[in-house]
């Protein structure tokens, strides 16, 4: 979505030059810019603005170098300075979908929502079959609440690039939610992120009352702690045989089908359970009652941009516990310098365990403090109390400038004060868990 085709012609284009020259090809606008497109896909956006600026010494007339510079500057969080870049790009090509989209996005990031949509509905205007609009529009739709007109967006999905891996093609007809359920097996599969089963996974009980035998496949790690999902008659890892079904359904097209709006969201928890036996033993574990009990999980999945974005290093995200708290990591993996942290921090212990052993260690917690990851979506499936921690700009599932959650009714959202600013988030939520730590410390002196 974010190169064209001048960027992709860019390694051709040298090879030809450097053939007639017989030498080191002159530098041009387009190698320029192609220097500046690996760059940024390496994350090195500074770099890539040197390059960016270069290409427009020699084509200040290029809408793809201004589309670029504003991807750039984006990436460096600079979204006001974007703007500029995509509007000289939109000035020099108002038919150019891809800048739409970028401006769109950076809007979005500075909460400026209605005008992110307007250039989602112009890029429409010009391309009514971009997936990536469409896809896009139908995500701040349900960011900012409107689940009518938001799901049905939401479905493009199906047909972005981005989740070609997760789009499963079967035999049998895909369930809608106005065919008869009746006496009928379907298969519902999970889709995208662990956190996203955990969400919607709540639906499989609304599918099986209307009287179906469900088939629940979902990623291997998930399988032996939702083996007891109410509603599944049978729940299966993802390349597990299949066994034969009359219908199907993707995980997150439940909400399209059951007609799901704000005020009608299937809210009843926990519906996800921790194995006593568990519970009781990482109870044991721990000891030490007096002190307050804080869960952590610092890190969503680094492979995607997003993941990247919301997560927090270990030392950084630390600073919110206050003394006389204890801090339990509920990450299962650790990065590079994250154990040699540990090591010099007493106050935080670390287990890594799987996703059963993590929700019974999440019970015995008197809180749970995530960022926008899975174990945030475990915990408010659980119904545990939950501290969700986001950018300013937050994602579609926790809506837009609400504290609490639809979806969760034991969670807290806090958002950074100002775009950028998590060193405030932090602040706030170190000094509300000051505030239990010294609470259950009089509570037990009492």
């Amino acid at each position: 979505m974010l190169r064209d085709l001048f960027g992709y012609m860019c390694n051709r284009a040298m090879v030809a030059l450097r053939a007639r020259f017989g030498r080191p090809a002159p530098e041009t606008a387009v190698a320029c810019n192609a220097r500046g497109v690996a760059l940024a896909e390496d994350d090195r956006f500074e770099a890539a603005l040197d390059c960016y600026r270069q290409a427009l010494v020699l084509r200040p007339d290029s809408p793809e170098v201004h589309n670029n510079t504003g991807f750039a500057l984006a990436g460096l969080g600079r979204h006001e300075a974007a703007l500029e870049s995509y509007s000289r790009a939109l000035g020099l090509r108002p038919g150019y979908v891809v800048a739409h989209l970028n401006r769109s996005n950076s809007l979005a990031e500075l909460n400026r929502h209605e005008a992110a949509m307007a250039c989602l509905e112009s890029a429409l205007a010009i391309d009514p079959g971009s997936t990536a609009a469409q896809w896009n529009l139908g995500l701040l739709r349900l960011q900012t609440g409107d689940f009518a007109r938001g799901w049905p967006g939401y479905e493009s999905r199906l047909e972005h690039s981005e989740f070609k891996a997760d789009r499963r093609d079967f035999a049998e007809p895909r369930w809608t939610g106005r065919e008869s359920l009746a006496g009928r097996t379907i298969l519902v599969y999970a889709e995208q992120g662990l956190g996203d089963t955990l969400q919607f996974c709540r639906y499989v009980e609304l599918v099986a009352a209307r009287g179906a035998t469900v088939l629940f496949e979902v990623q291997p790690p998930l399988k032996s702690l939702l083996s007891g999902l109410r509603g599944a008659s049978r729940v299966l890892a993802r390349g597990e045989p299949l066994p034969a079904f009359d219908l199907h359904c993707p995980l997150l097209s439940l909400p399209l089908a059951f007609g799901t709006v704000v005020d009608t969201v299937p809210a009843g928890v926990p519906y996800v359970l921790s194995d006593p036996a568990l519970v009781q033993q990482w109870g044991a574990r721990l000891g030490e009652a007096g002190r307050l009990k804080v869960g952590l999980a610092w890190s969503a999945n680094s492979a995607s941009g997003y993941g990247r974005a919301r997560s927090m290093g270990l030392a950084e995200f630390a600073m919110l516990l206050p003394p006389g708290a204890q801090g339990v990591s509920l990450q299962k993996d650790l990065a590079a310098g994250e154990p040699e942290f540990l090591a010099g921090r007493k106050d935080i212990v670390h287990f890594g365990t799987g996703f059963a052993d993590t929700a019974a260690l999440a019970a015995c917690m008197d809180v749970i403090v995530s960022v926008d990851t899975s174990i945030a979506h475990l915990a408010g499936a659980m119904g545990l109390p939950t501290w969700v921690l986001m950018s300013a700009k937050g994602d579609w599932r926790w809506l837009r400038g609400r504290e609490d959650s639809p979806w969760y009714p034991s969670v807290r959202v806090f958002r950074e004060p100002a775009p950028g600013d998590r060193e405030g988030l932090l602040r706030r939520v170190r000094g509300e868990l000051g505030a239990l730590a010294a609470g259950k410390a009089n509570a037990l002196k009492s």
